[in-house]
């Protein structure tokens, strides 16, 4: 009998943790980050579509999201300092990336790879869907310091306005309206956010 372990490997991805050169009040798995992408990649998918009236396809944004970092579970999280610190190691980290996701996708049943390899290089996106997934990521993380910062923690405000200008450098509409609409609400208590309005 035939076994296949790609979901029990991608499983592992609660064990890696993110921000590893950073002093976080609270740890944050890549498997909450995952989640948390495809929610907010799902989101942008229906600004884009209800609000700007496109054809992207929230549903497969949302996908693609679930396994955007998949190849991490292989190479780890490369601390972004290092990833993007010039040209070569960029090009370098990119062929990492997708020898692990070839690696990944090795581990399915023949009749599923092709259909997953979409889904782990992302392939499987239009040129507009890959922009809103790259929004929603740089939005998960622009959160995590925003969570980081509300937690009185200073360390994070250097990545909170990288993150902010990297988000409004990429001139995506429904990542602004997100900024200027959605992300306000990430400040409120609880009990603001079960009333819907600030009460200060």
């Amino acid at each position: 009998m035939e076994l296949y372990p790609f979901s029990a490997l991608l499983a592992r991805m609660k064990y890696i943790t993110r921000w590893g050169l950073m002093r976080s009040s609270r740890p944050e798995s890549l498997s909450e980050h995952t989640a948390e992408t495809a929610i907010l990649a799902h989101t942008l998918g229906m600004i884009s579509q209800s609000i700007f009236g496109t054809s992207v396809r929230p549903e497969t944004l949302a996908v693609a999201a679930l396994y955007h970092d998949a190849s991490e579970i292989l190479t780890g999280d490369m601390p972004t300092p290092v990833k993007y610190k010039n040209e070569t190691l960029r090009s370098a980290y990119k062929e990492v990336e997708a020898e692990a996701a070839h690696t990944l996708g090795a581990l399915l049943p023949d009749a599923l790879r092709d259909t997953m390899s979409g889904c782990l290089s992302g392939k499987a996106l239009q040129k507009h869907e890959a922009v809103l997934l790259k929004a929603a990521d740089r939005l998960s993380a622009l959160i995590k310091c925003i969570e980081e910062a509300n937690s009185g923690n200073r360390e994070f405000e250097g990545a909170r306005r990288q993150q902010l200008a990297a988000l409004h450098a990429m001139h995506c509409p429904e990542a602004d309206y997100f900024l200027e609409h959605m992300l306000p609400c990430y400040d409120w208590t609880l009990d603001e956010l079960s009333a819907g309005k600030p009460q200060r």
